[in-house]
């Protein structure tokens, strides 16, 4: 593995350990940023489509395990923003800081709407709510803490 194979790893795993702190041990919920969502962005950029859909099932089965009334939803929103982010691999080129906030952004954005989809009626929030306040709310929390990752880690730079 390289050094920056290995960087990649340490810091996804990290984003895993933070969100798994914050989301379960600390209980901070919906108050917390999706950070398994940051995780399954920024490493699929570097992995590919197969292993950022991979690692988003993964993470998203992980999460579901804490779900009653949406059981899968995470795995499937996960796992689906993991093979959109591995695409945009070889889509854009994307080192600017616009393409990263906006690619954090949209991808927050879009695992939001998959799993408000894919969640049990009983357990969502109206459309117009999660669609237009929670759901950009919570990317751009995200995207803030994803763009921070990427300027402190420098594994942000796709490599080819």
């Amino acid at each position: 593995m390289t050094t920056s194979g290995g960087r990649l790893a340490f810091v996804t795993a990290l984003l895993v350990l933070c969100h798994l702190v914050l989301h379960v041990a600390f209980g901070i919920g919906r108050g917390a940023p999706d950070l398994f969502a940051v995780a399954v962005l920024l490493a699929s950029r570097q992995i590919g489509a197969r292993g950022g859909a991979t690692l988003g099932v993964c993470l998203g089965l992980l999460e579901d395990a804490f779900s009653v009334l949406s059981f899968g939803a995470s795995a499937v929103s996960l796992g689906m923003v993991g093979v959109l982010g591995g695409a945009t691999r070889d889509l854009f080129v994307g080192d600017s800081r616009t393409f990263r906030i906006t690619y954090l952004w949209l991808g927050v954005w879009l695992r939001g709407l998959v799993f408000w989809l894919l969640t049990a009626p009983a357990a969502r929030s109206a459309l117009q709510r999660a669609l237009f306040v929670e759901a950009p709310l919570d990317a751009l929390y995200a995207a803030a803490i994803g763009w921070l990752v990427f300027a402190l880690t420098g594994i942000g730079a796709t490599e080819r």
